[in-house]
C-alpha cells in the first residue's frame, strides 16, 4: 500500500477506532451528587451532595430507599458476543443515633430495572417482601443485620447476591478491622473482570485502595449482565435509626471494542490485546510501512486531541455569545429532552379539542400519541408572554431536576411561536378530583386502601419538595385536579411550580385569582405569600376530600348556602362525632382508627393558625404510625374580617366566581380585607 493511502487508512482507523471504544466504555466520577443525574426512590434524598437511602429519624422506623443512576449502561455487545469488565469506587457511611437499634444496611447494585425498589427490613430495598424472586439484580451488600432467614453469618459482613438475599459468598467484615456501623466514612472498591470471572471487593477507612480484597468470588457474570443495565444504591430499615449515606461515587467498564472483536473473537480483556492493526510483509518496503503506521499510531491520537480541544474551545465562544434563553436551553435542560414543535402538534393532531384531557389555571392539557416511539404523554399549552422567560427556564430547570415516584415527571419541553408546551408523564386514570367526583356508574369508586394510600403518597412528595431538595420547591396550587393517578391508583403530583413561575411580575391581589377557594390558607389571602405551611393547609383540604368524598366548598342541597368543608369536619369533631364526616359511599367499609386519624391530620394541616400545622416530615410519620398524631382543638379557631364590606363566604363566592363546569370557586378580586387569626 503507496505511503499516502496508508495514511489516509490509519487516520481513518484511529478515528474510527476512538468513536467504537468510547461509544461502548463508560466512565462517569462524582465527587458530590446532584439530583440531575439521579432517580430517587422510597425515602431517599439528597442533601448538601450527599445521598441519604433511608429516612433521617430520631425515632426508630421502617424505612427503604433506592438511588439509580438516570442512563442505562451498556454492558453486553449482542454483535461480538463480548461482555464488560467494570470497577467503581464509593465512600459510605452507616450511622445511627440510637446504637442499639439494629437496622439492615445498604447495597450496591446492577440491574435491568430502573424501578428497582423492595421492601422495608431485611431486605436492603432490592426485593419485595412477598415475592422474593421476582427483583433481578447483582448486589453486593454491606449487611449490618443478621437474617437467619436470609442465612446471614452476623450482622457485619459484606457479600456477594445474585437475583436473591442469600448470599453466594460472605466474608466478615470485622475480621479485617472494618466496622461497618462505626459511623465513620468508608471506601469500597468493587472490581469484576470477565475474562479471569473473577469479583473482588476492597474496604478501607482512608482513600488508599488496600492490597488484597476483603472478599474475592470465582464467577462469570455474563449471563447476568444484561446488554443495558441500570447501577446504583438501596438500602433498608426495620424499626431502627440507622442512616445510609453515599458519600461520592465513580463507576468505569472497560473491555469492550468493536476492533478487538473483531480480530479476537474470544472475550479478552484489555491487558491481553494489543491495539496495533497487524500489516502483512510483502516487500522490501514494509518496514518503512510499518515504521510509519506506528508513528501514525502515535501521531494519530495526539492529532485528534488537539482538534478535540480547539473544537472546544470555539464551541465555547460560540455558546456564550447565545441569547440568555438559549444558554438556559443549552446549560440547564439537559435532562428533559427539547421537542420541537411540529412533532408535538402531530402528536396532538393540531391541538385537536379531542384530544384535550384538561384545563389548568395556565394552559390546557392534551393527550400525544408518538408514532415514531409508541408512546402516550400528556402535552400542556401554555400561551406564555416574553417577560420573565428568563426566570421561568432558569425556574423550570429546577422542576426538571427533581425526582421521586409521587411526581409527574417531566419528559421534555418547547419554547416555540410564542408558546409554552410541557411533555409530561401520561397518567391512564386521570385526576383525583374526576375519580372522587365521577357520577354514579361511570367508573369504580376509589376504594380505602387507594385513598389512604394516595394521602401518604402526597404526604412524602411534600416533604421531599419541602425538606430534601437542594432547593426547596413550594407548590403553591395543591388540590385533587392537580394530583393525577397512574395505572396502580398512586398518587402524581403536577403542575408544581407553574403558578410561582407565572407570576413573579403580579401583585398579591392578582396572585389570589390564580388559586382555588377552599385550598387557599388564610395568611396566603392576607399577605398572597406563599410558604411551605400554605402547602400544608392545602394538602389538609385535599385529605379531607379523599375521606369524605366532599368537594372544599359546596351548596349545601336545596339551598344556595355555601359549605365550608373544613368548617363542617371541624364541627363534626367538636361534637366528638368526627367519624361521621367519613365518605358515605365506602358503606362503611374502611379501618376506623385510620379514617379517624386521617380526618384529624386533615384538621391540623387545615389549622388556621399556621404556626400550629405540623410540618409534611411529621405529617409522613403520623401516617406511617412512626409518631404521635397532632392534637387538634374542639373548637377551630376562628376568623374574622376587617373591611368596608360585610362579607360573608357566600358573598366571596359570588354566582360569577363559581364555575359549574370545572366546580371550582375562585376568590373575586373585588372581594379583598384583612384577615386575622383567634386562637379559642
Amino acid at each position: 500500500m503507496p505511503p499516502r493511502k496508508l495514511l489516509v487508512f490509519l487516520f481513518l482507523f484511529l478515528l474510527f477506532f476512538f468513536f467504537q471504544s468510547s461509544a461502548q466504555n463508560v466512565s462517569f466520577d462524582f465527587p458530590s451528587f446532584t439530583l440531575r443525574n439521579f432517580t430517587l426512590l422510597g425515602d431517599s434524598y439528597l442533601r448538601n451532595g450527599v445521598l441519604g437511602l433511608t429516612r433521617e429519624l430520631g425515632v426508630p422506623s421502617s424505612s427503604a430507599g433506592t438511588v439509580i443512576y438516570n442512563n442505562p449502561i451498556r454492558f453486553y455487545d449482542p454483535e461480538t458476543n463480548s461482555t464488560a469488565s467494570f470497577s467503581t469506587k464509593f465512600s459510605f457511611a452507616i450511622t445511627n443515633v440510637n446504637p442499639g437499634s439494629s437496622g439492615d444496611g445498604l447495597s450496591f447494585f446492577l440491574s435491568p430495572e430502573n424501578r428497582t425498589l423492595g421492601s422495608p427490613g431485611g431486605y436492603l430495598g432490592l426485593v419485595n417482601s412477598s415475592q422474593l424472586t421476582q427483583n433481578k439484580f447483582v448486589a453486593i451488600e454491606f449487611d449490618t443485620r443478621m437474617d437467619l432467614h436470609f442465612e446471614d453469618p452476623n450482622d457485619n459482613h459484606v457479600g456477594l447476591d445474585i437475583e436473591s438475599l442469600n448470599s453466594i459468598k460472605t466474608v466478615d467484615a470485622m475480621s479485617r478491622g472494618i466496622d461497618l456501623k462505626s459511623g465513620n466514612s468508608i471506601t469500597a472498591w468493587i472490581d469484576y473482570k470477565n475474562d479471569q470471572e473473577k469479583l473482588k471487593i476492597f474496604l478501607s477507612y482512608s482513600n488508599t485502595k488496600p492490597n488484597k480484597p476483603i472478599l474475592s468470588v470465582d464467577i462469570g457474570l455474563s449471563k447476568y449482565l444484561k446488554e443495558n443495565m441500570y447501577v446504583g444504591f438501596s438500602a433498608s430499615t426495620e424499626g431502627s435509626t440507622e442512616l445510609h449515606l453515599i458519600e461520592n461515587w465513580s463507576f468505569r467498564t472497560y473491555g469492550f471494542s468493536t476492533l478487538r472483536s473483531r480480530l479476537h473473537p474470544h472475550n479478552v480483556s484489555d491487558n491481553t490485546v494489543t491495539l496495533t492493526p497487524m500489516i502483512p510483509e510483502k516487500n522490501s518496503s514494509s518496514n518503512h510501512n510499518k515504521r510509519l503506521g506506528l508513528g501514525l499510531g502515535i501521531a494519530g491520537p495526539v492529532f485528534f486531541f488537539v482538534a478535540l480541544v480547539v473544537f472546544g474551545y470555539v464551541s465555547t465562544r460560540r455558546l456564550k455569545s447565545i441569547r440568555t434563553q438559549k444558554s438556559f436551553k443549552q446549560e440547564i435542560l439537559t435532562g428533559p429532552r427539547e421537542f420541537t414543535y411540529r412533532e408535538l402538534k402531530l402528536a396532538t393532531k393540531g391541538f385537536h379539542p379531542s384530544r384535550i384531557i384538561g384545563h389548568g389555571a395556565f394552559g390546557t392539557v392534551y393527550k400525544a400519541f408518538f408514532d415514531s416511539s409508541g408512546t402516550i404523554a400528556a402535552v400542556k399549552r401554555s400561551r406564555h408572554s416574553h417577560e420573565g422567560k428568563t426566570e421561568f427556564l432558569a425556574e423550570l430547570s429546577i422542576i426538571a431536576c427533581l425526582r421521586h415516584k409521587n411526581l409527574v415527571q417531566l419528559q421534555g419541553w418547547c419554547v416555540e411561536k410564542g408558546e409554552l408546551l410541557l411533555v409530561y408523564d401520561f397518567m391512564p386514570n386521570g385526576s383525583l378530583d374526576k375519580m372522587l367526583y365521577q357520577e354514579s356508574g361511570k367508573g369504580a369508586l376509589l376504594s380505602w386502601s387507594h385513598r389512604h394510600n394516595i394521602a401518604v403518597g402526597l404526604a412524602s412528595v411534600l416533604t421531599y419538595l419541602h425538606q430534601e431538595c437542594e432547593q426547596q420547591v413550594i407548590h403553591r396550587d395543591i388540590k385533587t385536579g392537580n394530583v393525577l393517578l397512574d395505572a396502580n391508583f398512586n398518587p402524581r403530583l403536577g403542575d408544581f411550580g407553574l403558578a410561582k413561575l407565572m407570576d413573579h411580575d403580579k401583585s398579591p391581589v392578582s396572585t389570589l385569582t390564580a388559586g382555588t377557594m377552599g385550598y387557599l390558607a388564610p395568611e396566603y389571602l392576607q399577605y398572597g405569600k406563599a410558604t411551605e405551611k400554605t402547602d400544608v393547609f392545602s394538602y389538609g383540604v385535599v385529605i379531607l376530600e379523599v375521606a369524605c368524598g366532599r368537594r372544599p366548598i359546596e351548596r349545601e342541597a336545596g339551598t344556595q348556602k355555601m359549605v365550608n368543608l373544613v368548617d363542617w369536619v371541624w364541627g363534626l369533631h367538636s361534637e366528638g362525632k368526627v367519624i361521621e364526616a367519613a365518605d358515605k359511599r365506602l358503606i362503611g367499609e374502611f379501618r376506623e382508627e385510620e379514617m379517624r386519624k386521617l380526618l384529624l391530620v386533615g384538621l391540623s394541616c387545615a389549622n388556621p393558625d399556621s404556626t400550629e400545622r405540623p410540618s409534611m416530615r411529621r405529617v409522613l410519620q403520623i401516617l406511617n404510625n412512626e409518631a404521635e398524631p397532632v392534637a387538634v382543638p374542639r373548637l377551630k379557631p376562628s376568623l374574622t374580617f376587617s373591611c368596608s364590606l360585610p362579607l360573608t363566604l357566600d358573598e366571596i363566592v359570588s354566582d360569577d366566581d363559581y364555575d359549574d363546569d370545572h366546580e371550582e370557586c375562585k376568590p373575586s378580586s373585588s372581594h379583598l380585607c384583612d384577615i386575622k387569626v383567634l386562637t379559642v
